[in-house]
């Protein structure tokens, strides 16, 4: 399945060295090797929304995206056309179904547990998928791997965006959105800089940023779309970092039925965390709100926040919008 070919011939596009692999398995496990070609439907339905969201000073994630609309969408369609009762993926995550009823579970390995970018999925398209690798550790995967004689069995883990590859994110956005560099300031309105472009940064980030001086790190708090400022405060616990409330739209309930709120559940805002403790409340019809026991660090427009009950990945949604510490920057705005 190829989805992105902006990038043939290029060193950070690995497409060709996939299908390779793709081609060397199916070889040594006398399988045919099918193709085919989602680049169109992947730059109107997962790209596209990418590049909106980053204009609009959001940090999205398009592995969530790609999921739900390429492969458990697109794809699944297609290989149903070709006949197959179902599709299986690489997800370390895994399906129950009981009484007509499917729900997705985290993986065994609680290091690889992808359940978070699976959230967008519904019952029908877990109906037509299995999770081999679900009930497995990567280090099992690899050993068997090796032990079948397969030959990349030691190959290098895949990380980061799919597009982008290995080159410099600001080298791979500023192709497609132009840079509009701006201030930088602090939440009491001090100017500490220039920013390159507020699409470049995202909350709790301390890379990049070029502020020098004494005292501890400086992190990005907000952004100012309207006014192009990028504002900062010093401190990797500083507390205007943490908030204990979000708003969360474009929501995704897995069982097809949006559960009786509140509801009393735990979830994680971004893929490595450890789930929170939390209280869903109904916002509007196609919105909700989050309200965490503890404050959470960096939450980020964007991102998702995805809901569990213990093994139970419940669903999610994209975070819109945060609420606590609005009253300090209209103080900043002020100025």
């Amino acid at each position: 399945m190829k989805n992105w070919e902006e990038d043939d011939g290029l060193d950070y596009c690995a497409a060709a060295e996939d299908h390779a692999i793709a081609r060397t398995v199916c070889e040594q496990l006398d399988l045919p090797l099918k193709t085919v070609n989602f680049a169109t439907e992947y730059w109107d339905q997962v790209f596209t929304r990418f590049l909106s969201d980053s204009a609009a000073g959001r940090t999205p994630n398009p592995d969530v995206l790609c999921n739900r609309e390429i492969k458990f969408k697109a794809f699944l369609e297609h290989a149903l056309t070709l006949g197959a009762d179902c599709i299986a993926t690489g997800h370390y995550a895994r399906v129950s179904h009981t009484d007509g009823h499917y729900q997705l579970l985290k993986g065994q390995d609680k290091h690889k547990d992808q359940s978070y970018f699976l959230y967008s999925l519904g019952q029908g398209a877990l109906a037509k998928s299995v999770f081999p690798l679900g009930e497995m550790t990567k280090p099992r995967v690899r050993a068997l791997a090796q032990k079948t004689g397969l030959t990349n069995y030691d190959r290098k883990d895949s990380t980061g965006i799919c597009f982008i590859g290995e080159r410099p994110f600001k080298a791979f956005l500023g192709h497609y959105l132009p840079p509009r560099p701006g201030d930088i300031r602090t939440l009491g309105g001090e100017s500490r800089g220039q920013h390159d472009g507020l699409m470049y940064y995202t909350i709790g980030q301390r890379h990049g940023l070029s502020i020098g001086g004494p005292g501890e790190p400086w992190y990005v708090v907000q952004k100012d779309l309207a006014r192009n400022i990028l504002y900062v405060v010093q401190g990797h616990d500083h507390p205007a970092l943490f908030d204990t409330c979000l708003q969360a739209s474009d929501v995704n309930w897995i069982s097809g039925h949006r559960p009786e709120l509140p509801l009393r559940c735990h979830a994680k805002i971004r893929y490595r965390q450890a789930e929170q403790m939390c209280v869903i409340e109904k916002l509007d019809d196609d919105s909700i709100t989050v309200r965490f026991a503890e404050p959470q660090r960096a939450i980020t427009p964007g991102q998702s926040v995805v809901f569990y009950d213990n093994e139970i990945c419940l669903g999610g949604g994209v975070i819109a919008a945060i609420r606590k510490h609005d009253h300090r920057l209209q103080a900043a705005h002020a100025q």
